[in-house]
Parts: C-alpha cells; structure tokens; sequence
C-alpha cells in the first residue's frame, strides 16, 4: 500500500500516537529483520528505518504503525510482563488471519511473523494496512437510515461469510474442541467468576445456574470472530457500506456462530436502552438502521438457522448489559440495577460486586465473558 500517512491503521478512527515509553521496541532491528524476512515486492519499499507511532485503542495485544516513505505497515506484539499461557499467541493470531486471506479475504495481507523473541524481547508480526475508516462510538459523518441499514447489512453478511468458511479446507479446524463448545463458555467463566470472587462480590448463583439449566446445545461449528462489532471492521474510503477489513482476530476459533452473532449484540446499544446501558456505548448503533431484532431475524434468514424464542432479541442482550463483554477492560463486574424485570426474575444477592474477573484472554475456546453469558438467550 502507498503511504498516505494518517495516523491511524485504516484512515479514520484511531488515531497514532508517540509511542509510549514501556511499550518502545527497538526499531532498528524490526526494520532490519523485515527486509531480511518481507516478501521481495514488499522489501524493496522498505528503505532505512520507519518512524513508529502507537495505536492507543485496545486492551491486549499492543498495535503499531511502521511509517515508510512509500508503504506504511502495522507490527502487533504482546505487552511486557507476565502472561497467561494461552494469550498474546502472536503466531496463532498470524496463522489464522494468514489462512483466511485466500478463502475469506477481509483480512490485512500478513508480511511476516518472527518467533524469534531475542529481536525485540518478544514474538510478533507485521501485516499491510488496510486504508478506511474505523468506526467508533459516533458516526464521523451523517448518513441516512437507509445508508445506516446498508452498512448493518454488509457488516453482517461478512460475519455470515466468516461461518461458511471451510475451515478443514483452510486449515483451521485443530483450532476448536470439537461440540460442546457453548457448554464449555458457560462451565469455564461460571468457574472464573467463582474464583475471582471478593466479600462485595455479591452471589451470582442465581444466574449462573439459570445459564447451566438453560444453556442451548451447539448448532454447528464454524470459524467464529468472538470480538465481531463495528470498531473492528475497516470500510472502503469510498464508500462507507462497504467493509474491506476485519481486525483483531486474537480471540478467534472453531466454534458455535450463534455464540458469534450474541457477542456482536452485546454491543448494539440502542436508543430505548435505558442510561446504565447507554453507558456502555462504543460504537453508533444509536444511529437509525438496524436493531437488535433486525439483526438478528436478517442472519436467521440469510444463513438458515433457528434463532428460537427463549427470549426476544433485545432481552438476549438485556443479559450482556449486567456482564460487560471484557471485564479487564470494562472494569468491575457490574449488575443491572433492573436485572429482575430483565433476566426473569434473576438477580445476583448481596449487592453489588467490586471486582473484576481475570483477562479474558483466549482462554477456553478463545471465548470472552460475554460469550459465556450470552448462551442462553441466543437461541
């Protein structure tokens, strides 16, 4: 790609900044191990060494520009200090976005992995950036209702693409667990959730065993995002419809799409939704187009599968809205003050807790706290 330089990954959205002291690299030897390792057409653009800015957004993996003359580049890389096994696995987050070029497309054009830690002190990997826009909590532009469905329509029927991809055909299918994959989000985080407990934690035993005994069984399994929402997706510069990129498959895995479709919904605050809710706005689904309902009946349609009644679409999301989707980034655990109305008469005991659960980091399945919670009402 030709260097426009804006500083962000994708022309609008999140804007580069001076990279922060902890998080500096050492950026003369990227550039040499990138001209010794980038495919030649690539390298050849690769001239001295790139200025480096740092993408602000995110909670995990640390992103960042490598500005050339002619060609800029985005480097992911994990932060310092202690990890969990399974997170921050730069070479998996590669191999999948590297397998679904060719089959699926909508994802950055991979330059290179290096797994050689003694480079930079740690794993990573370089990919093109994808010129567009990145949306964020509101629209950068006006755009009609007509031109909002447009875009909710491309959005989802990218994510019904990502669930017919082969995945044994590209290569992905030892990614998963095989079925039982929602029974594992519910077991896992309901275990996390108990041993990240505090005395103002409250008892949220209640919920959770309303998530065990009505947990739905797996309706297939297929190649899941499990962080598909707006922020996450280039669109075209020319035009706003159009999405020409999905970003950020840290999470990614062989799993049930239902699970998939209930995550992007924990996301879609809507205009009724009540100030607690408004809250957790992070991306312009207030604008007129599509809701929850909407969105749920155009995938039911477009890929054929049985979203049943257990509860109206707004409700499955009613549930997301107590249990923030990232509790590390999101901060403590935080319930509904309506819960009861809301979840059937569920609602934790003893007020209102004050900690917030472990990094929900890729662990059991690549799911986040969401997924789990979100089961039971995404039938």
């Amino acid at each position: 790609m030709s260097g426009q330089h804006a500083d962000h990954p994708a022309g609008h959205g999140n804007p580069a900044v001076a990279v922060r002291e902890e998080d500096a690299f050492d950026v003369d030897a990227v550039a040499v191990w990138l001209r010794e390792h980038a495919e030649p057409e690539v390298a050849r653009d690769l001239v001295g060494t790139p200025e480096v800015r740092q993408f602000p957004g995110g909670a995990s993996n640390l992103t960042y520009l490598l500005r050339y003359p002619i060609r800029d580049l985005i480097l992911r890389r994990p932060p310092a200090g202690v990890k969990a096994t399974s997170a921050h696995d730069m070479a998996r987050e590669f191999r999948v976005q590297a397998a679904l070029r060719p089959v699926f497309g909508l994802v950055p054009p991979m330059v290179g992995l290096c797994a050689d830690a003694s480079v930079i002190g740690s794993e990573f990997y370089v990919m093109e950036r994808v010129e567009g826009t990145i949306l964020r909590r509101d629209l950068p532009w006006a755009m009609s209702p007509a031109e909002t469905s447009a875009l909710c329509e491309s959005a989802f029927e990218v994510l019904a693409l990502l669930h017919e991809v082969d995945v044994v055909a590209a290569d992905l299918g030892d990614l998963g667990r095989g079925v039982g994959y929602v029974a594992r989000q519910v077991a896992g985080w309901t275990d996390r959730l108990a041993r990240a407990r505090t005395d103002d934690t409250g008892d949220w035993s209640d919920i959770t065993g309303w998530l065990a005994e009505h947990q739905p069984a797996d309706v297939a399994q297929c190649l899941i995002h499990n962080d598909f929402r707006f922020d996450n997706l280039v669109l075209a510069p020319d035009d706003a419809r159009r999405v020409v990129a999905v970003l950020d498959w840290e999470m990614a895995t062989v799993g049930d799409p239902l699970m998939d479709l209930g995550g992007a919904l924990a996301y879609w605050v809507e205009p009724g939704d009540d100030e607690y809710f408004q809250g957790f706005r992070r991306q312009p689904t207030t604008a007129p187009g599509w809701t929850r309902d909407e969105v749920v009946a155009w995938y039911a349609r477009r890929t054929g599968r049985l979203v049943s009644p257990t509860a109206g679409a707004s409700t499955r999301c009613s549930v997301c809205s107590g249990w923030p989707s990232s509790p590390s980034r999101s901060g403590p655990l935080r319930p509904r003050a309506d819960h009861q109305p809301r979840l059937r008469g569920l609602r934790p005991r003893g007020g209102l807790p004050g900690a917030a659960l472990p990094p929900a980091d890729r662990v059991s399945d690549g799911a986040d706290l969401a997924g789990a919670t979100r089961t039971g009402l995404v039938r």
